[in-house]
């Protein structure tokens, strides 16, 4: 089933980690991307109720998502894509005892030239009718909009197909073994060798790290629950993102009359395919009908996935200080979509030893190193 047994990369993890850097170093090496499921993308990527949100992840993030922005709005031909986004637009709200928090939000990002407008409750209301008349404060940034996650992971996948990349399903990692400058790694789908790894495992970073004898980094993987929930009266489509300043949810028009629903949980998990939890649906609708009037008919569907993050829960892009050829691709927590035309060609320049593209020219890898944990 494969026309080599010896890989200059092999990559781990055919979600959107893998499949952005395997599309960007395709040309330039032969690839090998292992993953554990029958298909690419299950996990989180496949989970991803995903938006492109400029002050997203804070501002160590904004760096990325800033320098994603013209790839996802209008794609390199080789993508065949018009576009991967949608203009939704956001509005982060906020009660007179949460004023405080909203006004530090907008300081954070002081200096980006982030388009940020103030709307009172009435202005609001024009974007969310029924919004209860204690939130009285928003925020709002025009420039948020939904990203066709699948389409950007799926074009990912055939740049990569067609540098010559190989895809091999149904083959998760079961030992890893540094030897003569080369990795013998053993799968459930045979063996196979590599000169350089690339650890874009999603939630399971830190398990392979550990198979392959490099230090844990301590990337955490979070259970996110998102319900679709239906109403008696339908929500307009044009619904923006609407984020509770308080941290604690957040939903958005599904365009169908409904709205997709969080309560921005984050609950640590080991490893696995998530599942939500009852509480955690019932929690988000309780929060809903505390900030809207609508009346909550039923959920149409419900679902989690992991997000991981590194401690301090910035991105991990690069080689391990102790272990060779070993290169963390991880810890892309809830911004990896958004963050991810940027991260891949950061990462490809790093893993190839070449200079940096344009595109990511201004960005210091150096922040994102694994080093900063030693």
């Amino acid at each position: 089933h494969r026309g080599m047994s010896h890989y200059d990369i092999a990559i781990i993890g055919a979600g959107i980690a893998g499949a952005s850097l395997a599309a960007e170093v395709a040309a330039h090496a032969s690839v090998v991307i292992l993953e554990a499921e029958d298909a690419p993308g299950y996990h989180s990527t496949g989970r991803s109720a995903a938006f492109w949100h400029e002050t997203y992840g804070g501002p160590g993030v904004h760096p990325l998502s800033k320098a994603s922005l013209d790839w996802l709005t209008s794609p390199p031909s080789e993508t065949e894509a018009e576009t991967f986004l949608s203009p939704r637009g956001v509005i982060s709200i906020a009660r007179e005892i949460d004023r405080d928090a909203l006004d530090s939000f907008v300081g954070d990002f002081d200096g980006t030239g982030i388009d940020f407008r103030e709307l009172d409750h009435t202005a609001m209301l024009a974007h969310c009718p029924g919004l209860r008349p204690e939130w009285r404060h928003g925020i709002m940034e025009q420039a948020c909009a939904d990203i066709d996650v699948a389409g950007v992971h799926q074009a990912y996948l055939r740049i990569a197909k067609r540098g010559g990349a190989e895809l091999l399903c149904r083959a998760g990692v079961d030992t890893l073994t540094y030897q003569s400058g080369a990795w013998q790694i053993a799968t459930r789908n045979g063996a196979l060798t590599a000169t350089t790894i690339v650890d874009a495992a999603g939630a399971w970073a830190d398990t392979m790290a550990m198979l392959a004898g490099a230090k844990p980094l301590g990337i955490t993987p979070y259970r996110r629950t998102i319900a679709q929930v239906r109403f008696s009266e339908p929500v307009p489509a044009t619904l923006p993102l609407m984020f509770a300043i308080t941290g604690d949810i957040y939903f958005k028009g599904d365009g169908a009359g409904g709205v997709w629903l969080s309560p921005h949980d984050e609950t640590p998990s080991a490893p696995c395919d998530a599942t939500p939890e009852e509480l955690d649906v019932a929690i988000a609708i309780d929060r809903l009908e505390s900030i809207v009037e609508w009346q909550v008919r039923g959920v149409s569907h419900k679902w989690a996935g992991l997000r991981s993050f590194a401690p301090d829960r910035l991105p991990v892009y690069g080689f391990d200080a102790h272990v060779p050829g070993f290169f963390w691709f991880a810890g892309q927590g809830g911004f990896g979509i958004q963050t991810a035309p940027a991260a891949a060609k950061i990462a490809a320049g790093v893993l190839l030893g070449q200079a940096p593209d344009p595109m990511v020219a201004h960005i210091d890898p150096e922040a994102y190193s694994p080093s900063r944990f030693i």
